[in-house]
């Protein structure tokens, strides 16, 4: 067989067996995170911090302010739009594919003094963000996208930040012994390496400013990692 018909992991993913998989989960915080709500509050926390840290590093952010426009891409059913975003950003819009996850947010009460702002019903593929944002928040979610999907959603979310807004990824880290990305069958995606996603980041036209692992979850899940990214032209 030659190498140029082998077929990469993100080769497979399929956005409609995908959003199938997600219309069969129950809207609930059980759902999003997979059978493990404990979670929850941990990862929150873990997100807050992070984006304390960043906010400290890259100056002349006034950390005790709010940030104005926020998006949560791949939203589910708002848990991260309600128990963070809302807490540091005076708008926030969400872009979420599965219409009854999307309508979960729209009825549901910010935790925070933010208001829910636009809410799109789109795969992140087809998303071409019209709006100026401080914060673009991704969180597992990105591994529905094949790599040029996701280079190219990158490079559209870049033209779309403020001067002073970051990209944030938030995702599981593949701990293949080859080093290798990963492919779920169950709920189509791919899991990547750190290596492959430093590599989309590049060829994006993003540098990373800060990235760290998320701390305090079960040792049975991925590892997962922070990446805060801005364009390399900013």
């Amino acid at each position: 067989m030659s190498s140029a018909s082998v077929q990469s992991p993100d080769d497979r993913i399929s956005h409609s067996d995908a959003l199938a998989y997600w219309n069969s989960v129950s809207p609930t915080v059980n759902g999003m995170l997979g059978g493990y709500p404990q979670i929850s509050r941990i990862d929150l926390r873990g997100s807050a911090n992070f984006l304390a840290k960043l906010r400290r590093q890259c100056t002349p952010h006034d950390t005790q302010r709010t940030l104005g426009r926020g998006v949560d891409c791949g939203a589910g059913i708002g848990r991260v739009t309600m128990g963070f975003l809302s807490k540091v950003c005076d708008i926030v819009d969400v872009v979420e594919p599965v219409e009854k996850f999307a309508m979960e947010v729209k009825s549901a009460k910010m935790i925070g003094n933010g208001l829910l702002g636009e809410i799109y019903v789109t795969g992140l593929e087809d998303w071409k963000p019209e709006k100026k944002y401080d914060v673009i928040w991704n969180q597992w979610c990105l591994g529905h996208l094949t790599d040029k999907q996701l280079v190219a959603y990158f490079k559209r979310c870049s033209k779309t930040l403020t001067n002073e807004g970051w990209i944030v990824v938030k995702e599981n880290m593949c701990t293949n012994t080859d080093k290798a990305d990963a492919f779920d069958i169950v709920d189509n995606s791919v899991t990547r390496t750190d290596i492959k996603l430093r590599e989309i980041f590049e060829e994006a036209g993003l540098l990373l400013v800060k990235t760290e692992l998320q701390l305090g979850f079960p040792k049975e899940l991925y590892p997962v990692r922070f990446y805060a990214l801005r364009p390399r032209n900013s």
